[in-house]
C-alpha cells in the first residue's frame, strides 16, 4: 500500500460515511429472516438503495420451483458490475438473509438504533453490513481516478442461512459470473481461509401405534429413536480427538437440534422424526463422514427389527480448503487491515460453514473478509442484540477499497 492510495482513498469513504451508515440502517429495517425465507422484498429495497449510489443493478429472480425446492418463499439475486478495463474480475459476495431474532433483546431487531456508536438489529453484522462494505468501497474507487484494470461485480444474495444453492450457487451454475477471485462477507478483524463442512442429516423412524394400556401390541419409535440417539451421542463423544491442523477450526462436532413425534401421551408413538447436524473439518472427507454416520445409525437401529428407519440427506456443504491463490488473496487483505485497524490482523479458519465454499467448488479462490469486531461473538451475530461498532465498518470498507485497488491494478 503506497501512502497516496490511503490518502485518496480514505476522504472518499469519509466523506459518504453518514450516507453508508444510512443505508446499512435501510437494509436492517426490511425484514428477510430465513426461515421462511420471503427475501425479494429486501432484494427489491437493496436494489433500490444502490441505484441511489449511481450502480447499476442486475435483478436475477431465482424460478419459484427451485426457491420453494430449497425451502424458501422468495429469491432476488442482484449483481452489480462496475468495469474498470481490461483485467480480472473480482467478486464481492454478501448475503442478505438473516436467523430469525428470537427472544432477548433489548433493542428493535429492525430497528437500526444506534446508541454510542453502535449500530443494532438482525443482520446488521452478519451480513447486511457488507452490501454497503462493499459498495462503498466500489463507489470510492470509481471516484478515485485511479488507474485500473479489471471488473468488480457485487453478488447480493439471499440464502445464506439455508446453504447457499440458490444464492451463489445459482448465479455460478447459471454462468451469470466467472470471476478470477471471490471475496464473501466477513464477520471479525481476521480474514478467514478455511472453515469447516456440514451434513444435515433427516432420521425418520416409524413403528406402530397403540394403547397405551396395551403397549407390546404397537411398536415404539420413540423407543428405537433414543436408541438411536444414544449411539450418536456416544459417537459424538469419539470426535474430540480429531482436532483439524487450520488455526480456528477445532474438532468435528455432531448436533441434534430438530425433533418431532407421537400422536398423544396415552398413545403409543408412530414415528419420530429428527434432524442431526455433523460439522465436518478440512482434513475430513464429507462421503466418508456421511457414511460414518450413517453406519452408527444403522446399527443402533438393528436392534430395534420391528422398527422402520430411514435416513435422508439434507444437506452436504463441503469445508472450504485454502490454495495458493486464496492465500494470496488474503495475504493482501491481511496487509491492508493490519495498516488500517493498527493491529496485526491474520488469516484463521473457523467452525461454521458459509456458501463462500461455493465458489471454491466452482474453482474461484475466496476469502471471508467484511465488517465485523475482533470476534463474532463481540457482535452477537445470530443472538439477540447483534451490533455493529460503526467505525469498525468505515476501516471495512476502506480495508477493501485498498485490497481492490492492488488487485485491479
Amino acid at each position: 500500500m503506497s501512502a497516496p492510495d490511503i490518502e485518496i482513498l480514505k476522504p472518499l469513504i469519509a466523506a459518504r460515511a453518514e450516507a453508508q451508515h444510512q443505508m446499512l440502517a435501510e437494509l436492517v429495517k426490511v425484514p428477510s429472516d430465513n426461515p421462511p425465507g420471503d427475501c425479494a422484498p429486501h432484494a427489491a429495497r437493496a436494489a433500490e438503495l444502490m441505484e441511489g449510489l449511481g450502480f447499476t443493478v442486475e435483478r436475477h429472480p431465482v424460478p419459484e420451483a427451485t426457491v420453494r425446492a430449497a425451502g424458501m418463499i422468495s429469491v432476488t439475486n442482484l449483481i452489480i458490475r462496475h468495469r474498470f478495463g481490461e483485467g480480472p474480475t473480482i467478486a464481492l459476495n454478501a448475503h442478505g438473509d438473516v436467523v430469525a431474532p428470537g427472544e432477548g433483546w433489548t433493542h428493535d431487531p429492525y430497528g437500526a438504533e444506534v446508541v454510542d456508536g453502535v449500530m443494532y438489529g438482525r443482520g446488521v453484522a452478519v451480513s447486511k453490513s457488507d452490501f454497503t462494505t462493499y459498495a462503498f468501497a466500489l463507489d470510492a474507487l470509481k471516484r478515485s481516478g485511479l488507474p485500473l484494470k479489471g471488473t468488480v461485480e457485487l453478488h447480493l444474495t439471499y440464502d445464506e442461512e439455508i446453504g447457499g444453492e440458490v444464492g451463489p450457487g445459482w448465479i455460478l451454475a447459471q454462468g451469470l459470473s466467472r470471476p478470477d477471485y471471490a471475496v464473501s462477507a466477513g464477520f471479525s478483524y481476521a480474514v478467514v481461509v478455511a472453515h469447516n463442512g456440514c451434513l444435515h442429516l433427516e432420521v425418520e423412524v416409524k413403528g406402530k401405534s397403540a394403547h397405551a394400556a396395551i403397549p407390546a401390541t404397537g411398536v415404539d419409535a420413540l423407543e428405537a429413536a433414543t436408541g438411536i440417539l444414544t449411539a450418536l451421542y456416544a459417537y459424538r463423544g469419539t470426535l474430540a480427538g480429531k482436532v483439524s491442523e487450520i488455526a480456528g477450526i477445532g474438532a468435528p462436532q455432531l448436533n441434534v437440534g430438530l425433533i418431532s413425534g407421537g400422536i398423544n401421551t396415552n398413545v403409543v408413538p408412530d414415528k419420530v422424526t429428527f434432524r442431526l447436524d455433523r460439522r465436518i473439518v478440512p482434513e475430513e472427507r464429507p462421503e466418508q463422514v456421511e457414511a460414518e454416520v450413517r453406519a452408527v445409525i444403522a446399527e443402533a437401529a438393528a436392534r430395534f427389527p420391528k422398527a422402520e428407519v430411514e435416513v435422508r440427506q439434507v444437506l452436504l456443504a463441503r469445508p472450504l480448503v485454502p490454495d495458493d491463490k486464496a492465500r494470496h488473496l488474503a495475504s493482501v487483505i491481511c496487509r491492508h487491515a493490519t495498516a488500517v485497524m493498527g493491529e496485526e490482523v491474520g488469516s484463521t479458519g473457523v467452525p461454521l460453514y458459509t456458501d463462500a465454499r461455493l465458489y471454491a467448488e466452482a474453482g474461484v479462490p475466496v476469502v471471508l473478509y467484511g465488517a465485523g469486531p475482533h470476534t463474532i461473538q463481540e457482535a452477537n451475530g445470530h443472538r439477540a442484540d447483534e451490533k455493529l461498532t460503526l467505525s469498525d465498518l468505515d476501516k471495512a470498507t476502506l480495508v477493501m477499497a485498498l485490497t481492490l485497488k492492488d488487485l485491479l491494478s
